[in-house]
């Protein structure tokens, strides 16, 4: 384990290099001026030397290669600079909203897939029976349905129709303070509809590798010992129908964070969203770089997650050879 972490990591320098590189590329070839964007209405009034007195002092009117290079060894040291455009260190914008939005998606994954787990087993317990067929539906659906529809209907439906839940935000309107019950209340909305956004995924997976699981011979001789169908399916045939699942788990991290900035957008939930788009339309360097290299991050600890769940769930697999 201890290797296969260690051969990760390292592969992961030079990815989080290229990455922070194109980044930085991007930006500079876009469309958006960051002078305008820092000025904002004030730059509408000013004459063409303080916008280019202002380009000089922000160093955006430097080599992107070089901004680059300034922010890669800064960032080394500890320092990953500070936002234009929120007026305050890289490092406080993100951990400010970092919190937010990893409560959001360890909510929703964990409800993702507990529930996709459920309706798998139920599916693949009678293929072709009337429920299989309904799950199977509705999970083809919800996969078609993009997460920003989900979310508008779920604000429809439970916020303006029903008035069971609140629309967004963290707390109360007129709130002085966050209380967990307020965040509770506040979580429910954002964290179901990102995890039913997630849930056609486990839910086909989980009744694909379970039904193939029920037809193997292992599974076979424990009903032919007189063991109980319980006993049968979450003994034998779950545990080898999950194993295909773990691998869906690295896989699912990239949409999963797309899916969540669309969500806290809906949401107003105060995420990393918002600041994402701000850093993007803004041309916000520092915090645009920080901002992939984390999603980066996060998608390549997703795919070491899942590689050390099957190695240890599966004995045939061996960590050391992976």
């Amino acid at each position: 384990m201890t290797r296969l972490t260690a051969r990760r990591a390292l592969f992961a320098v030079p990815v989080l290099l290229v990455v922070t590189f194109g980044v930085f590329a991007v930006a500079a070839a876009s469309p958006f001026d960051p002078v305008k964007a820092y000025a904002g209405t004030a730059a509408l009034g000013a004459d063409q030397e303080t916008l280019d007195r202002l380009r000089e002092n922000l160093g955006v009117g430097r080599p992107f290669t070089a901004r680059w290079w300034d922010w890669l060894t800064s960032a080394l040291g500890g320092d990953l600079g500070r936002s234009t455009v929120m007026r305050q260190p890289v490092a406080e914008v993100i951990g400010e909203r970092l919190v937010w939005s990893a409560l959001l998606c360890a909510v929703a994954f964990a409800l993702a897939v507990l529930l996709g787990t459920v309706l798998g087993v139920l599916a693949a317990r009678r293929p072709g029976s009337l429920l299989d067929r309904t799950i199977t539906s509705l999970a083809y659906a919800l996969e078609a349905a993009p997460v920003f529809w989900i979310a508008l209907l779920a604000v429809w439906l439970f916020a303006l129709n029903l008035d069971v839940l609140p629309a967004g935000g963290l707390t109360d309107t007129g709130s002085e303070q966050v209380t967990p019950g307020q965040v509770i209340s506040h979580l429910i909305l954002p964290a179901g509809v990102l995890g039913v956004s997630q849930l056609p995924w486990f839910t086909l997976y989980v009744r694909q590798g379970v039904g193939d699981a029920l037809a193997e011979d292992p599974v076979r001789g424990a009903r032919a010992r007189g063991l109980s169908e319980r006993t049968v399916l979450l003994g034998h045939a779950l545990r080898s129908g999950l194993l295909p699942v773990l691998t869906l788990i690295g896989s699912r991290v990239p949409e999963l964070i797309t899916g969540a900035l669309l969500v806290e957008t809906v949401f107003s939930w105060p995420g990393i969203a918002a600041a994402t788009v701000e850093a993007a339309t803004s041309v916000d360097f520092p915090l645009l770089a920080a901002l992939t290299t984390l999603a980066t991050a996060a998608v390549l600890a997703g795919n070491l997650l899942a590689d050390l769940l099957y190695g240890l769930i599966d004995p045939r697999v061996k960590l050391n050879e992976m």
